[in-house]
């Protein structure tokens, strides 16, 4: 199939202006490595947003994808097809969790996940409507799952919100104790805060959060949408703070680059959700959950989770290394392959940067580089990353300095 033709972007008015891209049309891939419309390739560390897990033109999705295809694309939740219930039941057995509802995207998994725990509470007796969300919160940009995000700038544009949320400050067990009160439903965390600035939550408040809704019938949420399906190192990043949550939502990783979907729930949680109450047309259609499957194969076949382990070691000791050596870097944190580099200015700038350099990464929490690089990433390849990175935060640190001297910069 001949490539398509990469417009000019100047000749591009009917988008709507939602993104500040730059001008660079990406025409083509292989594993970790992107090709533009110039013929140049780019390092991607940032596999569209933790979505391309196996890289680009993965051999065995192409194939699932071709022959699936040619046989069955969409039939509706009106019926069964062969994909959905093997990989709900495979989630289920890798999370110990016992039912799946599938959708096309995380933001509408965090709407099932908010109205199941209004409704558990409604169907349990209790009066309880309001959710608890943790400060620096991303769940996703539909009116739900924003009302219980937390930047403003994400929020305010679009408000007034479905009411009833609080929110607690990260990691602060005694702020959520004092939130915390018999009309919760529900609390929401992610178990690694991703556009909040790669942020782990502590053992401490996640077993405290579990401990709080289950004396009172609450729920508690995993939102694992970009942190969950292998990124840390382990299949969902919960499973290093001890017990399970009664809902989980997934994403990002799940069919490879197709768009889909999961809510996870115990089974006396997931009953309450009776026909009519909720569903989707796209979600769970047969290519995705065929891909899907095919995702959750490739991953054990390869060792991927202890690729992960590996890799994201090499590079959090390479950033660790780099972070001595430039005074730009004020903190390097993360697990496994979801990294994030805290600078002492902002970071957009040394995104162009990597990005002129053939790099791939972004900026998150305005000060955050975010380090997302397909789970298939090579030792040899990260050595790359670490040479262009260092370079690059080199040539910022020394632009800020002479900014900073001048009395243009700051920050």
């Amino acid at each position: 199939m001949p490539e398509p033709t990469a417009p000019a972007i100047s000749l591009t008015p009917h988008l709507m202006n939602t993104y500040r891209r730059p001008p660079v049309v990406f025409v083509a891939g292989e594993g970790c490595w992107l090709r533009d419309s110039s013929g140049q390739r780019y390092l991607d560390f940032l596999s569209g947003i933790g979505v391309n897990a196996l890289g680009h033109a993965h051999p065995r999705l192409h194939a699932v994808i071709a022959g699936q295809a040619a046989r069955l694309i969409h039939v509706s939740n009106l019926y069964h097809h062969p994909y959905q219930e093997p990989l709900a039941a495979r989630l289920a057995e890798l999370s110990g969790l016992d039912r799946v509802f599938f959708t096309n995207s995380g933001a509408e998994a965090i709407e099932t996940a908010l109205k199941l725990a209004r409704l558990w509470a409604r169907r349990n007796g209790r009066n309880a409507t309001r959710w608890l969300a943790v400060e620096g919160s991303f769940h996703g940009r539909t009116c739900g799952a924003l009302s219980v995000t937390w930047p403003a700038a994400y929020r305010e544009p679009f408000e007034p919100l479905v009411p009833g949320v609080d929110f607690v400050a990260f990691n602060d067990v005694a702020d959520l104790e004092q939130k915390f009160d018999a009309g919760v439903c529900a609390v929401v965390v992610e178990p690694v805060q991703g556009e909040g600035g790669i942020r782990p939550v502590s053992r401490e408040f996640w077993q405290r959060a579990r401990a709080l809704t289950a004396q009172s019938g609450a729920l508690l949420i995993a939102d694992e949408i970009q942190c969950g399906l292998g990124r840390t190192g382990n299949w969902f990043a919960w499973q290093r703070l001890g017990e399970a949550p009664d809902v989980m939502t997934l994403a990002k990783p799940l069919a490879g680059g197709l768009p889909l979907g999961a809510v996870l729930a115990r089974n006396e949680v997931a009953e309450v959700l009776t026909p009519g109450l909720h569903g989707s047309t796209f979600g769970g259609g047969p290519l995705a959950c065929a891909v899907a499957l095919e995702v959750l194969r490739v991953i054990e076949d390869e060792n991927l989770l202890e690729n992960i382990r590996a890799r994201g070691a090499q590079l959090r000791a390479g950033l660790e290394g780099i972070a001595t050596r430039c005074g730009l870097v004020r903190e390097v944190r993360g697990e496994g392959l979801m990294l994030g580099i805290e600078l002492r200015a902002p970071g957009a700038a040394v995104v162009e940067r990597a990005l002129e350099a053939g790099l791939l990464i972004n900026c998150t929490h305005e000060r955050v580089l975010r380090l997302l690089p397909p789970y298939i990433v090579t030792a040899a390849e990260v050595d790359a990353c670490l040479e262009r990175l260092a370079g690059v935060l080199a040539r910022a640190e020394a632009e800020y300095a002479a900014a900073a001297g001048s009395g243009a910069g700051g920050g």
